[in-house]
Parts: structure tokens; C-alpha cells; sequence
């Protein structure tokens, strides 16, 4: 029983050290369910980055209880993360983790996260859904991100085996040594370049992603995967 209450407890205060940082467009369906999933689970430091959204995504945001940052003008992820993540770490964040706003990501997958950054045994952990049987990637789906597995391999020298899942959890101090300036989706390779380059201790970790109607329709088109790669090429040839 006691050690049952330890563990309840330690639990309680590694929570309260993570902040979640949620980048939103247009998620006024989804924000809600996201952010009480969070709670559910004990999470409280939330922040939510309303990119401009059109609908009513950051009063849903705050009636569910986040702090809501908002962007004047739509920008894109990459923009908002940096935005949530600068905002964390100056509120006093010591872990970060980085979480979809359409329902994709299982708050039960973060503590998993969390914990090779509790042991310091990684500075960033980078959740694959390839480690993980529950996640049935659909065929083109799957053929798209093993093609970028490929591509960060080449470009960044890092062998991933899932190079583009929003879910991810960071110390403190990797927080600050990432320098983010794809403002878009490329941000998800320049993150993986940035851990090779500065030599950042990381971990791959097995999550669960959720292949709903609603998060497919959200999700990805096969161009925007070539218009990161072109991205990266570019910031490349001009580093």
C-alpha cells in the first residue's frame, strides 16, 4: 500500500514538471477530447497554440482549462511549437512534450516518454510508431514515411524508424539548444537534424497512433512530403 502511495505520489510530481505543447489549426472538433484525455491522465500545464484557427478552436481550448497562445496570422506548425516550447521553458518547464491537437496521440504513451529523460538516458525522446503493433498504419501512409526514414537517413545521418511523429517529449535543456526555423511541417526533419548535428543523447520510444476519419482527413498529403524533403535539401545547400 505505501509503496503504491510512492509511486502515486512521484507520479503526481513528474507531471507537474511536464508541460504539453499543442499546436492547433482549425480544431475546434477535436481540442476538446485532446485536452480532458490530458487531464484525465493528471497533466495541468497545457498549452495550446491557436494558429490563427477559423473556427472556435481556442475557446474550446480554454473552456477545457489550457493556457491558449495566438498567432495573428496562420504560420504552421513548426512556428507554433516553437512558439509553445519558448513559452514552456520561461514558464519554468523541465520537460517538454510535444502533442497532436486531432486525437492521433495517447496520453498513456507519455510516461513512456518521460522516462528515459527521468533516468537521464536521453535529452529528447522521439516516439515510432513502428514499435508498436496497435498502430495500423494504412498502406500509403506507411510506403510515404518509410521513404523518409530513407531521406532523414541520408540528410541527417540519423536511422530512425519513424522520422515524422508529432509525439515527443524533451528536457529542459534540448529545449533550449533547438534551434527551430522551418516554420511548416519540415520542422519535424530540422528537429531530427538539429539532435544529430548539436549531438543530442536521444531514445526511440513505441506509441500508439489513431488512424480516425477525422485525423486522416487532417493528416498529411503525399506533396506536402516532397515539398519537406525540397526544404531540407535547400537548408542543406545554404547552411
Amino acid at each position: 500500500m505505501k509503496q503504491g502511495m510512492k509511486q502515486g505520489m512521484n507520479q503526481s510530481k513528474n507531471q507537474q514538471r511536464v508541460f504539453i505543447v499543442i499546436p492547433a489549426y482549425n480544431e475546434e472538433k477535436s481540442i476538446g477530447a485532446v485536452l480532458q484525455g490530458l487531464r484525465k491522465y493528471g497533466y495541468q500545464n497545457l498549452i495550446v497554440i491557436n494558429d490563427c484557427s477559423h473556427d472556435n478552436t481556442a475557446a474550446r481550448a480554454k473552456q477545457a482549462g489550457a493556457m491558449v497562445l495566438n498567432h495573428i496570422i496562420n504560420i504552421g506548425q513548426g512556428a507554433a511549437l516553437k512558439t509553445g516550447i519558448d513559452y514552456a521553458v520561461q514558464e519554468g518547464a523541465d520537460i517538454i512534450v510535444t502533442f497532436d491537437a486531432d486525437g492521433q496521440h495517447d496520453p498513456q504513451d507519455i510516461p513512456m516518454l518521460l522516462e528515459p529523460i527521468l533516468k537521464g538516458k536521453a535529452e529528447i525522446t522521439l516516439g515510432s510508431r513502428f514499435l508498436k503493433s496497435t498502430s495500423q498504419v494504412p498502406l500509403l501512409k506507411r510506403i510515404v514515411l518509410k521513404g523518409g526514414i530513407l531521406f532523414t537517413w541520408l540528410c541527417s545521418g540519423i536511422m530512425l524508424t519513424d522520422t515524422h511523429n508529432g509525439l515527443r517529449a524533451m528536457s529542459r535543456k534540448a529545449a533550449q539548444q533547438l534551434q527551430l526555423r522551418q516554420n511548416r511541417m519540415a520542422h519535424a526533419s530540422e528537429i531530427i537534424d538539429e539532435i544529430h548535428r548539436k549531438r543530442i543523447p536521444f531514445k526511440e520510444v513505441p506509441v500508439t497512433i489513431r488512424y480516425t476519419k477525422y485525423a486522416m482527413a487532417k493528416g498529411q498529403s503525399v506533396f506536402n512530403a516532397f515539398d519537406i524533403a525540397f526544404k531540407m535539401i535547400i537548408r542543406k545547400l545554404v547552411r
